[in-house]
């Protein structure tokens, strides 16, 4: 950050760089993807940059005292752990610093400094300029940006969003703009940002402060533009804007407005109040209040991770096994596949579930039969080179009469309001009593034609400066890193399955984010389908024989989907299964029934409206019509509640109980000496899982300013946003519906690796060094050789020593549907 590190005033362009790296970066909605919300202050120490952010733009980033008090009364913060801590960081003033804890601290907030300066224009001048101008403003903006909800276009938008206004204004018959000034200078070829400002601000030192101010009065919107800026493939339907464009559009609208309300002869703001930019972000000074907090987070945190690491403690050593496991099953590390995992291990102890990133290190961008446009499968920050082309069995999606475009225009709108007006009416009330699939569910076994088929195999195709499939070599490479990095170069099942996951909805405009945030916000199946299709191709496994995996011959990789939301499993291309293997995956799918069955069961306990008391079979045909249930504001609660990323062996949580808050990623510490697979993982898994996290934890804390409040008033704005009402700003950060039974507290990366190694990993790339060091994760290593556990702290590793016991169960029924809160760490011995 160097807003204030030159002398001088700043420039606009400096103070145009930095207000884009503040403003959020969240995608349209076909795109959504979690991410850390604060990512501006990434470069800080966590608790210093909640400090910045608080004061500078009012955000929220602690529990109040009051509740961090209850859950120490509730025993969700431990006394034991909050000594330690208070111990550790005041040594023998602790007892002090606990009163203040406890009794004496009281709640005290400030004002931002973000908005200060625009809020003369009301209190000194007595004129609201946002409520002035912002729904004008907002739906020029969405129309401008629509991408298919509006029926008519809008006019000229190739010339850019500024030009097009210049123009509109030009060739309307009525005006945007009444002020002849404002008109002169929109029609002045050399209007430039600086002239603006010069007007409505005067001084120069003030006009970063005063742009800051004017775009966080609607972050939404402005952070959108920003994205689309620099990401124009985000739409699909490409419209040209950046954000200088949308403040001098702005700008225009506030002379305007002034003009109208005092006529030209008013005064600019920073003549009658100065503020310098260079003041704006300062480092904030933390104070008792600061450390209060602080400490209450570090306890609350602690008291969690504690158990988590007592439990992985009292876990027994085993002897890794020599028999070729009946099959083996590789998930998603996606939390949700946690519980999946567990109950599929019980079901069949012979089996073998791994975790890992869900696009299965396949990246492309994915054309379905009848799509107009590319679709990316795999890790947003990635640019694919290829391209996977379907071709389909069925017909086009079904549709529905009652959403055609017809029912906008007057005479065909009117009849059809007065004829299938009345049966919507009854449809609507139907879906309400009794729930079931319609042509509007968004569902993820309708992202691919399961029995379509796919370009994987590269015939020499280009299209747009993309290979259409990938020729064998590249197959060879994405499938041993696969293999290596989760450990799987031996012993092979005769069925192997790659098991992506998505989700379905009917009533969910952050559909993407429940869908694998490693396919880009899309379902796996695609995904899962080109790896499996490339692990079987016969000279794939002839150059992996050349490199050290030797899979036989009996061995077949399976693609298949779980959809998250049902508990349903989706397989593809059975067809091409060995008589033998086709006898053993009839045995394997029963098994997954009854695994799908337990984990609607368990999932079920969080749902208020569901009745328990109903068989298991019952319990999970009600979690399937969640998710076509129009009145159903929570299909399922996606990454609610994660907390944790384990990177190791399977073996090495044997038993253990996560309550479905841990991305499991596996990893053989043995096959990896040297650490490249362990770099490739943490890579990915730190800033992936870590940005999910963050954003489910500042949009738990502070669901106004970083979350996007409650969905039930939200209104889908031109199909790239939700914004409250038919004007207000765009709500960026996740709806309070996904984040009610999220315990905030930041991501635990644990790692079965030696610390010297590990280490060495972590300063090897400057961005997990960042996440690391700074504490937007904790890192703690399991040596496997001592057994200790390591915790990350001032850039070296401490020895950390649980002080909890964790419960040993028979069964996990008998606490299961004990409570909807979040249970604690068990070590069980059967579901």
């Amino acid at each position: 950050m160097n807003l204030h590190a030159q002398g001088g005033v700043m420039g606009l362009e400096q103070i145009l760089h930095e207000l884009k790296h503040f403003l959020p970066a969240q995608a349209p909605l076909k795109d959504f993807v979690h991410h850390n919300t604060l990512h501006a202050y990434q470069h800080l120490p966590f608790f210093q940059g909640l400090k910045q952010a608080s004061d500078q733009f009012g955000y929220k980033g602690f529990l109040s005292l009051t509740e961090y008090r209850s859950l120490y009364r509730e025993g969700k913060i431990k006394g034991a752990i909050l000594k330690k801590i208070l111990e550790d960081q005041f040594g023998d003033q602790a007892n002090i610093w606990l009163v203040k804890l406890l009794d004496e601290s009281q709640e005290r907030y400030t004002s931002p400094k973000i908005g200060q300066f625009r809020s003369h224009w009301r209190s000194d001048y007595h004129f609201n300029l946002d409520k002035t101008i912002h729904p004008f403003l907002f739906r020029l903006l969405s129309a401008y940006l629509d991408q298919g909800i509006s029926i008519w276009s809008f006019p000229l938008e190739a010339k850019g969003f500024l030009d097009s206004i210049r123009q509109l204004q030009l060739d309307s018959y009525s005006s945007i703009f009444t002020s002849k000034r404002v008109v002169k200078l929109l029609q002045d070829p050399n209007l430039n940002l600086e002239v603006l400002l010069k007007i409505l601000v005067g001084d120069p030192r003030g006009y970063g402060w005063y742009l800051f101010d004017q775009q966080f009065a609607h972050p939404g919107w402005s952070g959108m533009v920003s994205v689309l800026e620099e990401q124009p493939e985000s739409l699909l339907d490409s419209k040209g804007i950046t954000l200088k464009d949308f403040i001098m559009v702005e700008c225009l609208l506030e002379i305007n407005a002034l003009d109208k309300k005092f006529g030209e002869k008013w005064v600019p703001l920073g003549q009658k109040f100065s503020y310098d930019t260079r003041n704006l972000f300062e480092i904030e000074l933390i104070e008792e209040l600061d450390l209060v907090r602080q400490c209450w987070q570090e306890a609350y945190e602690w008291s969690y991770y504690d158990e988590v690491l007592a439990g992985i403690r009292a876990v027994a050593p085993t002897e890794g096994s020599i028999s070729i496991p009946s099959f083996q099953a590789l998930f998603c590390i996606d939390d949700r596949e946690c519980s999946t995992r567990r109950h599929l291990e019980y079901i069949d102890p012979n089996c073998a579930t791994f975790g890992t990133p869900g696009f299965f290190s396949v990246e492309f961008y994915f054309q379905p039969e009848y799509g107009k446009f590319y679709t990316k499968s795999c890790p947003a920050p990635v640019t694919p080179k290829f391209l996977i082309k379907e071709t389909a069995k069925h017909k086009k999606l079904s549709s529905d009469v009652h959403f055609h475009q017809n029912n906008h225009s007057l005479v065909r709108g009117w009849l059809r309001a007065h004829t299938l007006g009345f049966w919507s009416a009854l449809r609507l009330v139907g879906n309400v009593l009794s729930p079931s699939s319609s042509a509007l569910e968004v569902s993820s076994f309708n992202h691919m034609d399961p029995k379509g088929s796919l370009t994987i195999l590269y015939r020499g195709e280009e299209e747009n400066g993309l290979q259409v499939g990938f020729k064998v070599e590249e197959m060879v490479d994405r499938i041993e890193g696969l293999l290596r990095s989760i450990g799987l170069v031996e012993r092979f099942s005769p069925l192997v399955y790659l098991i992506g996951h998505g989700a379905s909805s009917i009533n969910n405009t952050h559909y993407a984010g429940y869908d694998c945030g490693a396919c880009c916000g899309r379902p796996g199946s695609v995904n899962a389908r080109v790896a499996a299709f490339m692990a079987n191709y016969p000279e794939v496994r002839v150059q992996l024989k050349a490199r050290g995996i030797e899979i036989p011959a009996k061995t077949q990789f399976l693609g298949g989907l779980h959809d998250t939301t049902k508990d349903e499993l989706l397989f593809f291309d059975e067809e091409i299964l060995l008589e033998a293997n086709k006898k053993l995956h009839l045995e394997n799918q029963e098994k997954f029934v009854r695994v799908l069955d337990i984990n609607s069961l368990e999932r079920s306990r969080r749902f208020d409206t569901l009745d328990k008391n109903k068989s298991i079979g019952g319990l999970h045909d009600a979690v399937k019509k969640r998710a076509f249930s129009l009145f159903e504001p929570r299909p399922e609660y996606n990454h609610a509640t994660n907390a944790l990323c384990i990177v190791s062996r399977k073996s090495t949580l044997k038993g253990l109980f996560f309550d479905r808050r841990a991305f499991l990623n596996s990893y053989d510490y043995r096959k990896d000496a040297e650490g490249k697979s362990l770099t490739r993982i943490l890579s990915a898994a730190i800033p992936v899982c870590g940005g999910i996290n963050l954003e489910y934890y500042f949009s738990r804390m502070d669901p106004d300013k970083l979350g996007a409040g409650t969905k039930l008033p939200h209104n889908v704005m031109g199909l790239i946003g939700v914004a409250n009402g038919a004007d207000g700003d765009l709500r960026t950060g996740l709806p309070y519906q996904m984040v009610e039974i999220h315990d905030p507290i930041r991501l635990l990366m644990v790692v079965e690796q030696v610390p010297e190694l590990v280490h060495q990993v972590i300063n090897s790339v400057p961005a997990l060094l960042e996440w690391v060091s700074n504490t937007w994760v904790h890192l703690v290593v399991l040596d496997p050789n001592s057994g200790d556990f390591l915790r990350w702290v001032d850039d070296k590793f401490v020895v950390y020593s649980p002080l909890t016991t964790v419960e040993h169960l028979d069964h996990l029924q008998d606490k299961l549907l004990s409570s909807q809160q979040n249970l604690p760490v068990y070590l069980i011995d059967s579901i």
